[in-house]
C-alpha cells in the first residue's frame, strides 16, 4: 500500500512542467475566483446563520487539507516538509482563522486574521513561487494540494471581508497592526528554531530580502519593519476596496 500511494502522490517530473500563468496555473486561479464569486452571489440573500455556516465550512475545508497534508507528506515527499510548518503567513493564518472562530480571545481578531490570510493567499495564488521551484507536472499532488489550500483560504478571506457583521472600523485599525506584528514575531521565532547552515526557510521573509534590495548583513533587521509597514498599507487598501463594495451592495440591497 505504501508503494502505491508513494507513487501516486510523488512529484511527477516528466512531461509538462507547471509554469506561472501557464494553462494549469490559470485554471486554478479562475477556479477559485469563480468559487468565491459563486459563493458570494449564492449566499448574499440568505439568513445570517446560513452565511456563517457556509463561511465556516470553507475554512474547515482549508484546515482539513492542511491536516491531511501532514499525514500525506511522508508518502509524497518521503518526509515531513518543515517548510510547511505554520510559520508561513498563509499556513499560520489558517490556524489563526480557525482559532478565531472557536475561541473568545482570538475571536476579537477574526476579521484581521481573515484579511491577512486573504492578502497572503491571494498573492501566492497569483504567483506560486514555492510550487514553481520544484519543476513538477501540473497534476502532481504538490501542485494540486498547495494551490487548492491557498485558493480555499483566499475564498474564506474574501467571504469574511464581504459578510463579517462588524465590518471594518478605523477605531480598530490597531488590531491589524497587532496581528501583523504578532505574525512577524512568530515567523522570527520559527526561523530562529529551524534555520541552519544547511537550510534557511525565511518564513514571512524576515531574515532575507527575496528581491535583493538589502544586503544580507542588514536584511534581518530591515525586513521585519518593511513587512509590517507593507502589509499594513496593503490591508488598509483592501479595507477601502471592500468598504466601497459593501456600501454599493447595501445601497443595491444585495447584502443581507
Amino acid at each position: 500500500m505504501y508503494a502505491f500511494f508513494a507513487e501516486l502522490l510523488s512529484d511527477k517530473k516528466s512531461g509538462t512542467i507547471f509554469q506561472c500563468f501557464g494553462p494549469a496555473h490559470l485554471a486554478f486561479v479562475f477556479l477559485f475566483t469563480g468559487l468565491a464569486a459563486c459563493l458570494y452571489f449564492g449566499i448574499r440573500h440568505r439568513r445570517a446563520d446560513t452565511i456563517k455556516k457556509t463561511v465556516s465550512g470553507v475554512l474547515n475545508w482549508a484546515v482539513g487539507l492542511y491536516i491531511a497534508d501532514i499525514f500525506l507528506m511522508p508518502l509524497a515527499y518521503g518526509e515531513i516538509d518543515v517548510e510547511k510548518l505554520p510559520f508561513h503567513v498563509c499556513t499560520a493564518m489558517c490556524v489563526a482563522c480557525f482559532l478565531s472562530r472557536h475561541t473568545r480571545f482570538f475571536g476579537k481578531y477574526k476579521l484581521q486574521f481573515a484579511t491577512l490570510g486573504f492578502v497572503s493567499n491571494l498573492v501566492y495564488l497569483i504567483y506560486p513561487a514555492g510550487v514553481m521551484w520544484h519543476g513538477v507536472h501540473p497534476q502532481s499532488y504538490r501542485v494540486v494540494q498547495t494551490l487548492s489550500f491557498h485558493g480555499i483560504m483566499m475564498v474564506y478571506g474574501f467571504l469574511v471581508l464581504c459578510f463579517e457583521k462588524d465590518g471594518f472600523s478605523w477605531k480598530r485599525i490597531y488590531r491589524d497592526g497587532a496581528v501583523i506584528i504578532g505574525m512577524t514575531a512568530w515567523a522570527i521565532l520559527g526561523n530562529l528554531l529551524y534555520n541552519s547552515e544547511a537550510r534557511t526557510y525565511n518564513w514571512f521573509f524576515v531574515v532575507q530580502d527575496p528581491f535583493g534590495m538589502f544586503p544580507q548583513s542588514v536584511a534581518p533587521f530591515v525586513m521585519p519593519i518593511v513587512n509590517i509597514v507593507l502589509f499594513f498599507v496593503v490591508e488598509i487598501l483592501v479595507y477601502l476596496f471592500f468598504m466601497g463594495l459593501r456600501k454599493r451592495a447595501e445601497n443595491s440591497a444585495i447584502i443581507c
